[in-house]
């Protein structure tokens, strides 16, 4: 690395790194979109070895958050590398910090028999059962040296992202927004602050030509652009949100959830979710966007 600690810790700031590591299935990859979200730099699957050099191309750039996935998809030597990677960062300011995502056997056992995703570590045949026993032994000096170990067993995808947000500091004391899409068929969200039902708008559904795309893709946007109503919706929506959020930050909310619902969860209560976070985007850092029924 060619960086010295004026490059790094000084200058415009000291560098910000966090380091996910932790179980397959335990969340590493929603905490990575949720600090992307906050405008880090994101990397997974970085061998540890790459780290000072990434840190100095990213820095050197002008980006002072990155955020690095790292699991056991990492060759052995790299992990017991990473110790070392770290405190050698520390020496030249780099304000670093490893969170470790943990989470029940039982119940990640069960998110990959529901997800049908293979565990990285059953490529030959092991069993899943041995798969985890045998990540949890390779990755447990991590976990030894971790700044924070997170349980999700309890926690769903919202939970989590939720958490990352606040309770680890990412949200820098400014009141959090999360605008999330759901679809009313498969129930409500949990924990959110303001629910807005958007099935009373014209649906895109019904357009065979719009029906697999999402409220995130242009064709569909500027479908729902032309409907007077959906523009009507939309501008009362972010009016009370602009007259009322402000509340929130006066009584000292560090997050709060929007959550928009539609029939399917694609197409309308995407499109405002979104066009709702561009808005609020304009004049606020911590923003985030949450499509359930797309994730």
């Amino acid at each position: 690395m060619n960086a010295n600690s004026d490059d790094i810790g000084n200058g415009n700031g000291a560098v910000r790194l966090v380091v996910l590591s932790g179980l397959s299935g335990a969340g590493k990859t929603i905490a990575l979109r949720t600090l992307e979200d906050f405008d880090f730099y994101c990397v997974d699957n970085l061998p540890a070895g790459l780290m000072p050099a990434l840190v100095d191309a990213v820095s050197t750039g002008g980006h002072r958050r990155i955020a690095v996935g790292v699991d056991v998809r990492n060759r052995s030597e790299d992990l017991n590398q990473l110790p070392l990677v770290l405190a050698d960062l520390a020496r030249i300011g780099v304000d670093y910090q490893l969170i470790f995502l943990d989470s029940r056997d039982d119940v990640l056992s069960k998110r990959f028999s529901d997800t049908r995703r293979r565990h990285p570590l059953s490529a030959d045949g092991l069993p899943l059962h041995d798969a985890i026993a045998l990540e949890r032994k390779l990755l447990r000096p991590l976990a030894a040296i971790a700044d924070r170990v997170v349980d999700s067993s309890e926690l769903n995808v919202h939970q989590l992202r939720r958490l990352i947000a606040t309770e680890l500091g990412m949200a820098g004391g400014e009141l959090s927004l999360l605008f999330e899409s759901f679809a009313y068929r498969r129930g409500l969200p949990i924990d959110a602050d303001f629910v807005f039902d958007a099935r009373v708008l014209p649906n895109p559904h019904w357009d065979a030509a719009l029906r697999p795309l999402s409220g995130k893709d242009r064709p569909v946007r500027e479908w729902l652009l032309q409907k007077p109503e959906v523009t009507r919706f939309l501008d009362q929506l972010t009016g009370f949100l602009d007259e009322w959020l402000p509340r929130f930050e006066a009584d000292n909310r560090s997050y709060v959830t929007i959550c928009i619902g539609c029939s399917g969860g694609r197409h309308r209560s995407v499109y405002l979710a979104e066009r709702l976070a561009e808005h609020f985007r304009g004049t606020r850092e911590q923003v985030l966007t949450f499509h359930r029924e797309l994730e």
